[in-house]
């Protein structure tokens, strides 16, 4: 089995972000990482997308970058969809050394899991998300979809059946009705609609936590539609004094992120060369 790189290897160079804010951003963060928030989405970011999304699973070098990179920087966050503890697992981030102070914030903020406790706190569900999840066999049946239940909210994946971009066009007017009449919202993403309640979205998480944290620079990395609020959330950061970088986890599928991106990765590999460089570059706390 070939062996992971070596963390100072010349591949790993840190890219020269392609905007002044984005430049400003990695600026702040190599010179002062120890109030640096380090925060990234999982599915097509730290792991690769797949088929089915129960068999995802993180980068075989996404760990050790992360572990590098953790005792250099205030904190590490992993912002995603997904519950808390199911991106736990499919990462493998608990117990490992280096990310004692990890914080996954599960659901789009709504869970949180932390490395210190080892527990997940989150909030009863809402209503809407049993509603729906009577509703949906019936409104499904015969697309050929995939159903991902979160608990506080469902997924509707197109990507195993013959046509993954028809079914997606067909299922998203339907679906948003049905998220309509019960008090929820539709998510779209890389050919999946969720449907989840409003009022949370990765922006609000990550605005909420560099506030708790009182971080003087933040990175965020994302592939996906979902990550935009996150984005967004950065620019307002930015706008407020707090220097920010953006990194698209580059696609095919979805090219909305690169156009707002200080820095485009290819996928997870890049993602993780990215991590390998600052984590190299970064001095440590102190």
């Amino acid at each position: 089995m070939a062996s992971h790189k070596d963390l100072t290897d010349p591949a790993d160079a840190l890219p020269t972000p392609s905007t002044g804010p984005g430049r400003d951003g990695l600026a702040a963060i190599l010179a002062r990482p120890a109030r640096a928030l380090i925060a990234l989405d999982f599915d097509g970011t730290l792991a690769p997308i797949v088929p089915d999304p129960e068999k995802a699973r993180a980068h075989p070098d996404a760990l050790p970058a992360l572990a590098a990179l953790a005792p250099k920087v205030a904190a590490v966050a992993v912002v995603t969809g997904r519950p808390a503890d199911v991106a736990v697992r499919y990462g493998g981030f608990a117990g490992v050394p280096g990310l004692e102070h990890l914080v996954v914030l599960g659901h789009y903020g709504a869970e949180r899991w932390d490395a210190v406790s080892g527990e997940v706190t989150a909030p009863d569900p809402h209503p809407g998300v049993a509603a729906v999840r009577a509703e949906l066999p019936g409104l499904l049946d015969g697309h050929g979809t995939w159903t991902e239940d979160k608990g506080h909210a469902i997924a509707v994946h197109t990507r195993r059946g013959k046509d993954p971009q028809g079914t997606f066009d067909a299922l998203r007017e339907p679906l948003t009705d049905l998220a309509a009449r019960n008090g929820l919202i539709v998510e779209p993403g890389r050919m999946v609609l969720e449907l989840r309640p409003p009022g949370m979205d990765k922006g609000v998480a990550l605005r909420e936590y560099v506030r708790e944290l009182g971080a003087e620079s933040v990175l965020y990395a994302g592939d996906d539609l979902g990550d935009l609020p996150a984005y967004a959330a950065v620019d307002r950061l930015r706008s407020d004094g707090t220097p920010g970088l953006l990194v698209c986890s580059g696609s095919e599928e979805v090219t909305e992120l690169s156009k707002q991106a200080d820095i485009v990765v290819d996928g997870p590999e890049g993602v993780v060369r990215l991590l390998r460089g600052l984590a190299a570059q970064a001095a440590g706390p102190g």
